[in-house]
């Protein structure tokens, strides 16, 4: 079973994130050309004090190489520390550097490691954390920061749902039935959804709930797979996927939807749909309500913080690449979606970067992730151009109830199979599902 359910979790890897960034973790020999190895002196590239790197050159051709390896420390755009070696590679053969990084204080850099040699030049880039269990934030939640939320939640209590679910027959799987949902949610607006649930002859089983939530545009399908004893939602909120509705952006529009109005920005009414899916999950009697996991990357990891922030009927939370966390330390770390905000800022008169701010300290994951009490775990690309690792430790930090993280220290804005395995693995023991 556990295996089976491990191919799911590879499968809404793929789909539930915003589309990544790969990273080449070594280079290989390419035709007998010459070639680097960086290694970390820690897998994780997380250290306590100081960093440590190998970098090993490789010359297979028949000419001696000579020159110099070298590495630059960079933060926020500033250079730190720099320092080189000689190199003198005879042919056929390779050299091994050792780098001992001076000691920096808590927080995470960018290394340039750099050969350059006779007949080759390159550049290896990477990132390395100092000590980011140590992480804090100096941005602190607006004080009635729960009361918006509260707020929100009883406009949200007060629209009927209507919830539907329509049987789509010609969507089945040999072991699988798959089902149209839909519901209504803040503002009376219609979403969408897929749900799927295992064949079984006994009409009273119920089934622990995977809910699945989408990144930034992605558009869920249904997810159907081997497992006998899970029921797969996938949520499209709205403005995404079937439930784009009155909501119908460019791709880059979505993310400043009504941004100056801290009280209709699109963020309001698309958590409030992922606390609709609960209340969804909670009207089935098919469903068990008390094994439910909320699951997504990118957007769709930062939607799987707010709800098991908002809503306590969530009983796991595994959130991947988080973005929108930490907000007021994102400006000058990275272009999206800054860049598009700044954009739509300049075609408004009067409206600031300071006022979205000042709204977005709302919609922050990292505010979300103090009321988060429920198991959660994390993972995150120590590349990551989007959700930056100090961004996202500031937040995980802050979590209160127990807790996992696992760093991806070659990746950008993905996670790898291993951090799914894991997912399965803890959702099953902690679901008892044997």
């Amino acid at each position: 079973m556990l295996i089976r359910s491990n191919k799911i979790f590879f499968m809404l890897l793929c789909i539930f994130t915003l589309a990544g960034i790969n990273h080449a973790l070594a280079q290989d020999d390419e035709e007998e050309g010459i070639s680097t190895v960086l290694t970390a002196g820690n897998k994780n590239a997380i250290f306590g004090d100081h960093a440590s790197y190998t970098f090993e050159v490789k010359n297979p051709t028949n000419n001696p190489q000579t020159g110099t390896v070298s590495y630059i420390i960079t933060q926020h755009g500033k250079d730190i520390k720099t320092a080189s070696q000689k190199v003198n590679l005879g042919k056929k053969s390779s050299g091994k550097y050792s780098f001992e990084l001076p000691s920096l204080p808590t927080g995470f850099y960018k290394v340039n490691f750099m050969v350059n040699v006779s007949e080759y030049d390159d550049t290896t880039r990477r990132v390395f954390g100092i000590r980011p269990e140590e992480i804090r934030s100096k941005y602190q939640k607006p004080a009635d920061f729960d009361s918006f939320w509260n707020k929100a939640k009883a406009e949200l209590a007060a629209v009927k749902p209507n919830f539907k679910v329509t049987p789509m027959p010609k969507m089945n799987t040999d072991n699988r039935k798959v089902f149209l949902i839909e519901m209504r949610s803040l503002d009376n607006y219609l979403i969408k959804g897929w749900m799927t649930v295992p064949n079984n002859p006994n009409p009273n089983r119920k089934f622990s709930v995977l809910l699945g939530l989408p990144g930034y545009q992605v558009n869920l399908m249904p997810i159907t797979g081997l497992d006998e004893d899970l029921a797969i939602i996938t949520l499209n909120v709205r403005g995404q996927g079937n439930s784009r509705g009155q909501i119908d952006t460019r791709r880059d529009e979505f993310i400043f939807y009504r941004i100056e109005d801290r009280d209709k920005y699109v963020m309001r009414g698309v958590i409030m749909d992922c606390l609709r899916a609960i209340d969804f999950i909670y009207a089935q009697p098919n469903l068990k309500h008390d094994n439910i996991l909320v699951s997504g990357g990118s957007m769709g990891g930062y939607l799987a913080l707010a709800t098991a922030s908002l809503d306590k009927r969530v009983n796991l939370c595994s959130a991947q690449n988080p973005i929108l966390c930490d907000v007021n330390n994102l400006d000058g770390e990275v272009t999206w979606p800054i860049s598009d905000i700044k954009k739509y800022i300049r075609t408004q008169p009067g409206l600031t970067l300071d006022k979205v701010m000042s709204n977005l300290n709302y919609y922050d994951g990292k505010n979300f992730a103090e009321n988060i009490t429920c198991p959660s775990i994390m993972g995150i690309g120590l590349l990551d151009p989007y959700a930056p690792p100090y961004n996202e430790y500031a937040t995980y930090n802050v979590i209160p109830g127990k807790k996992r993280m696992m760093v991806f220290k070659d990746l950008g804005h993905e996670i790898s199979q291993s951090y799914k395995d894991l997912e399965g693995r803890w959702m099953r023991d902690h679901f008892a599902l044997f």
